[in-house]
């Protein structure tokens, strides 16, 4: 007759080690604050006693979820998704969980902030592409957790981002290179209170006329409605019947770029004998398009957020309000080319 064996627990695999109860949660959740000797003597500990840690034993004795939460608008675009694609597997890599809140509308990004589901439930919430009104900041702050946050710089806080000024100052530098002189920036027109990249990156255009002596033309700052919604054909009609017309069209994102290329396409419009586009991403299918982009490392940005935060939790950054800026690169390719010649 056997007796059934009790399950070990992480008190049975300290008392094996010879180390705190603290020090064997550390060293299962794979923090780097344990050194490679200790570490070598839990994990032997565990396996002797078939003893696998769960979030709820690592609650109770660390006080934490285990969890790391990202607030983002919406996992429809390209860079969103990207982005979270590179989280993923570093967190699981960390022995950490993805609680992804995702807010696509005013009503869900009120309520978001009204119950502040983040509480409790995770161990810091990830930030990404996502403007706050000061109000909003405030109740971020009443989480009690650390805040990291990614495709945005945010004074005072961890973040993680590109230079969106700079990239775009390079890019219309491109197309003046090139012999534009007329060049239109298009953007989306967000109604919903969700804030992108577009004022960093048409300041940087801007800049970009400037330093060439080209006045600014309201004119050719165009908003399209919506991230995918229609209005680019009509967009595309005021751009072209303007009294000169722009010979290159700067869009937003990739995203903007593809539907912009529709719509030229449709117009009977050739690209890059007509005019030239451009745009900004590097989306998966902008090398198939062939289109001239300003490519941002989307998924080294989300990899580079958890790092982030795993120092921020672990206390081994010195630095709560660091700042990581990683790089952009200008990727010429088929849709930019000289302006036609006048006749």
């Amino acid at each position: 007759m056997s007796s059934a064996r009790s399950e070990a627990t992480m008190a049975d695999v300290a008392h094996r080690a010879g180390v705190s109860v603290s020090t064997v949660s550390r060293t299962l959740r794979g923090l780097s604050t344990v050194s490679e000797t200790t570490r070598a003597r839990v994990e032997a500990a565990a396996r002797e006693l078939s003893f696998a840690i769960t979030r709820s034993a690592s609650s109770l004795v660390t006080g934490r979820t285990g969890r790391v939460a990202v607030l983002m608008p919406h996992l429809e675009s390209w860079f969103l998704s990207a982005t979270l694609s590179g989280m993923a597997p570093a967190l699981r890599d960390a022995g950490l969980e993805l609680l992804v809140y995702s807010v696509t509308d005013v009503q869900e990004r009120a309520d978001f902030f009204d119950r502040l589901p983040a509480r409790r439930n995770a161990d810091a919430l990830l930030v990404v592409s996502f403007a706050l009104s000061p109000a909003e900041r405030a109740r971020l702050d009443d989480l009690g957790m650390p805040l990291v946050f990614v495709s945005q710089h945010a004074p005072g806080r961890p973040s993680v981002y590109v230079d969106d000024e700079e990239a775009a100052l390079r890019g219309t530098r491109h197309l003046l290179n090139l012999g534009h002189r007329r060049i239109a920036f298009l953007q989306t027109a967000d109604e919903t209170g969700f804030a992108w990249s577009s004022k960093n990156r048409l300041a940087g255009h801007l800049r970009a006329l400037t330093e060439a002596g080209i006045e600014h033309d309201d004119d050719l700052i165009m908003s399209v409605p919506g991230w995918k919604g229609s209005g680019m054909a009509a967009a595309v009609g005021r751009l072209l019947s303007l009294q000169t017309p722009p010979t290159a069209l700067f869009t937003e994102t990739d995203d903007l770029a593809f539907r912009l290329l529709a719509a030229l396409r449709e117009a009977n419009i050739p690209v890059p004998g007509r005019v030239s586009v451009m745009g900004f991403d590097d989306h998966v299918m902008s090398a198939l398009m062939g289109l001239t982009t300003l490519a941002q490392p989307a998924a080294e940005l989300g990899r580079t957020a958890v790092r982030l935060t795993r120092s921020v939790l672990d206390d081994t950054d010195g630095d709560p309000q660091r700042h990581i800026i990683l790089p952009t690169e200008l990727v010429p390719r088929r849709t930019t080319a000289p302006p036609p010649v006048e006749r």
